[in-house]
């Protein structure tokens, strides 16, 4: 009977722990790839990546976005950066807080050694903006950016004042005006600092018609801006991320325990394996 309680308590403390030694081994793969990118490339490699997440007791996904925690860990790499060494950036995030998101990008920009910004799959918002930053973007052939237009709460600022227009002040309830009134200012800030850190790579007028383009709301805000687009928008974008990108990426999963919604053998088929 002994014999059968401490096996049982043996259990359980393997299965307590294995989760914490998962996470330890996943942590020091991701640092040694890391490591091993940024002696390829004697460059500084920072990660700002945003996956769902689940809660650790009751298993409630939750979705993370830029945010003050972020632009502070950002911030202190960017410092201990020496002047004259690059700075790789991952970038893979849904967008955030408007005021991280420029406190990166404004750090990035004044980085006087060059700055490069990969995308594996989607930099929306405030990832954009902090892509905007690069001296470089390099994406896969399949990755997005996106609109930079502010949101209030649920609604677009360019709807809000759309509505102003459309309808006419003394329609429109005291709420409903102050909101236009935030929602104004809200657009001329975010597109002054696209504007800044646009015209440090092309003419200001240039620079200040392409900050327009994105912040003014002429599309949703989760519309897909991809790389054919972005070039022609004359922004410094490439295709061709580097392997150990992909690898890393691979590194930062999904939470287990749902089922999942995307399923394959994880081997690259060429044509004579797919025939067999």
């Amino acid at each position: 009977m002994d014999l059968f309680f401490t096996l049982i308590w043996m259990i359980f403390l393997i299965s307590a722990f294995m989760p914490m030694l998962r996470q330890r081994h996943l942590e020091a793969t991701r640092m040694q790839i890391i490591r091993r990118f940024e002696k390829k490339r004697k460059s500084r490699l920072i990660t700002l990546i945003h996956r769902q997440e689940a809660l650790s007791f009751l298993g409630i996904p939750i979705t993370r976005y830029i945010n003050i925690e972020d632009s502070e860990q950002v911030l202190r790499a960017i410092r201990l950066t020496p002047p004259d060494m690059p700075i790789d950036l991952v970038l893979h995030t849904p967008g955030g807080l408007v005021l991280a998101a420029e406190q990166i990008a404004f750090a990035l920009c004044k980085h006087p050694a060059k700055v490069t910004v990969y995308v594996p799959h989607y930099a929306m918002s405030g990832g954009t903006l902090i892509a905007l930053a690069a001296d470089e973007i390099v994406m896969d052939e399949n990755a997005v950016l996106g609109p930079v237009d502010p949101q209030l709460g649920e609604y677009p600022a360019a709807s809000i004042l759309k509505v102003v227009e459309e309808k006419g002040i003394h329609r429109i309830e005291d709420r409903t005006l102050i909101l236009a009134d935030i929602a104004r200012k809200a657009l001329r800030q975010v597109r002054d600092s696209l504007t800044e850190l646009l015209a440090t790579k092309m003419e200001r007028s240039r620079a200040e018609e392409l900050a327009t383009i994105l912040s003014e709301g002429r599309w949703t805000h989760d519309y897909p801006i991809g790389v054919k687009q972005l070039q022609e928008m004359g922004l410094p974008v490439k295709v061709g991320l580097p392997r150990e990108i992909y690898d890393l990426m691979d590194l930062y999963p999904q939470p287990l325990g749902r089922r999942p919604s995307v399923q394959y053998i994880p081997l690259p088929y060429g044509r004579e394996g797919n025939e067999r």
